[in-house]
């Protein structure tokens, strides 16, 4: 029984963090889609697949990495204020046009440029994984640095889902992202949530002691941050349908026709 609960733990965190890296994968695309806009056809897909490259060697090199570094609350530290920050910036950056306009650099430039965009979204990958991962219960097979054999494949799951999807499947992310251009706004909403936790999981390591060293294990805690989860997500993606939500559509139309 207590193998049955496991399971369904590790495999309920895997979905989440798959669908989460959909959601950044459908984002992340649209924004080099812009920055390789200006080259030749061929020449966008050599610079998108050299991006991609250099994403995948990024992202697995800092993942076994991060393996050796996981416990340390600093790292800890370090990821949540980065995880909180993305969400903060996504929600309070006034000229996101101004950063996605094409630009005319020559094609190596655009690939490093390219190079550059997949490591930072790797980095976001990663950190989130990470914060979801460190709290499973132990797995009890062998640790990988010092991290526990069960979390570290949780992590190399989702961070593949995530490269495979950058690659073949953003096209359906973005497509339900312009039905549902709310998911992007829910997407950060998460990944700060996810923040939330990492910050939680570090105020209980025992060189700080802010927090009771179990509470991020506790049940009180996986159920209050399963549940906001679930509602962040579930609200976003109706979101369209309440009926508050199509009176602002209603409201906005007059506007755009003054303009």
């Amino acid at each position: 029984m207590e193998m049955v609960a496991l399971l369904m733990e590790y495999g309920w965190t895997l979905l989440v963090l798959i669908a989460l890296e959909g959601l950044l994968a459908a984002d992340n695309a649209l924004v080099l889609a812009m920055m390789v806009k200006h080259l030749p056809e061929e020449k966008r897909k050599k610079a998108l697949f050299y991006g991609l490259f250099g994403a995948f060697v990024f992202r697995f090199a800092s993942l076994f990495m991060i393996s050796f570094l996981v416990d340390v609350w600093q790292v800890q530290a370090i990821g949540a204020a980065y995880l909180l920050f993305l969400c903060i910036n996504h929600f309070v950056r006034k000229q996101v046009q101004h950063r996605l306009r094409p630009s005319t650099d020559g094609f190596w430039k655009t690939v490093f440029k390219v190079e550059l965009a997949d490591i930072a979204f790797a980095v976001d990958s990663i950190l989130a994984a990470v914060a979801l991962a460190v709290v499973l219960p132990a797995s009890g097979l062998p640790t990988v640095g010092g991290m526990d054999g069960g979390h570290f494949a949780v992590i190399f799951i989702a961070g593949l889902a995530g490269i495979t999807m950058m690659r073949f499947a953003a096209h359906w992310f973005i497509r339900l992202l312009e039905k549902r251009p709310q998911l992007e706004h829910v997407s950060y909403l998460i990944v700060g949530w996810v923040g939330v936790k990492l910050l939680v999981y570090t105020l209980a390591h025992p060189a700080i002691g802010v927090l009771d060293y179990h509470f991020p294990h506790s049940l009180l805690w996986k159920a209050l941050f399963w549940g906001v989860l679930l509602t962040v997500f579930i609200g976003g993606f109706f979101w369209d349908s309440f009926p508050w939500s199509r009176g602002k559509r209603v409201e906005v139309k007059p506007q755009v026709k003054k303009l």
